[in-house]
């Protein structure tokens, strides 16, 4: 019988986290025994009652998804690993797919991914998704709000999540990569699209391109973690700058204007 740990990081998701332990409870995999761990980084709302009371075990832990998805593994029992995240829906289907590589003839050195699916409307977020199909697909390089999933042989070959802030699972699918192969298996998983409607598709994405730019370079994940969570704030104060500036009333006719200047900020 394969033994399956669902390891589900958390903070703060007593709206979204209900919907995702459904999810799992509706579908039960045949044959498997499963454990689904949550691990709580410091929720001040219902986040872990709502875990126990679906009989998840929970754990917790200081804020810090990778120290929070590192600690559930430490922690879990299972032969097979699978990394969700709160926010997540599971699509119809997802057992059977799942099912099928727990009992599976596959190589050890493998990792399964699903397809990432925004929630809501638009065009941008349709490009989004397409974009992120094809770099699954072409360089096997997912996100972790994909749903890794993957033995508990192969992830620990590897070293696991390291307890970074950010870019934890970039860290961790770039060493699977270099040892194995991960594959997707051609189910979207819908991920809420919080953040991409707070800053905008493109601004978001542009972001993470930078973010990834200069973790490539050398900047710690702590360093990284501080603007990536102080990105809202900044783009408000930008925002607010621009409004203010454009509200100074403009000079008397009889005065001479001065060119505008470019703004080479590229924030």
């Amino acid at each position: 019988m394969a033994r399956l740990s669902v390891i589900i990081p958390a903070l703060d998701e007593a709206p979204r986290l209900p919907l995702l332990l459904a999810d799992l409870a509706a579908a039960p995999l045949p044959g498997t025994d499963s454990e689904v761990i949550v691990v709580d980084g410091g929720s001040r709302d219902a986040t872990p009652s709502i875990a126990r009371l679906a009989g998840a075990t929970v754990l917790a832990s200081a804020p810090g998804r990778g120290l929070q998805l590192d600690l559930g593994a430490r922690r879990s029992r299972g032969d097979w690993l699978w990394f969700l995240h709160a926010d997540c829906r599971l699509p119809p289907g997802w057992a059977p797919a799942v099912a099928a590589c727990l009992h599976g003839d596959a190589a050890q050195h493998r990792a399964w991914c699903f397809d990432l699916a925004v929630e809501g409307a638009g065009w941008s977020l349709r490009l989004l998704e397409l974009a992120v199909g094809l770099r699954t697909r072409l360089l096997h390089r997912p996100y972790g709000d994909q749903g890794l999933l993957l033995p508990r042989a192969f992830y620990e070959e590897v070293g696991g999540f390291r307890p970074w802030p950010l870019m934890e699972d970039l860290d961790l699918v770039q060493r699977l990569g270099r040892s194995g192969r991960i594959a997707s298996l051609g189910l979207p998983l819908l991920c809420d699209g919080r953040r991409w409607r707070r800053h905008g598709v493109w601004r978001a994405a542009w972001l993470n391109h930078r973010l990834r730019r200069r973790w490539r370079r050398g900047l710690p994940p702590d360093q990284l973690a501080g603007l990536y969570y102080g990105a809202p704030a900044r783009l408000r104060s930008r925002t607010r700058r621009r409004s203010a500036a454009a509200a100074v009333p403009d000079p008397s006719p009889g005065a001479r204007r001065s060119p505008p200047r470019q703004d080479r900020r590229t924030g």
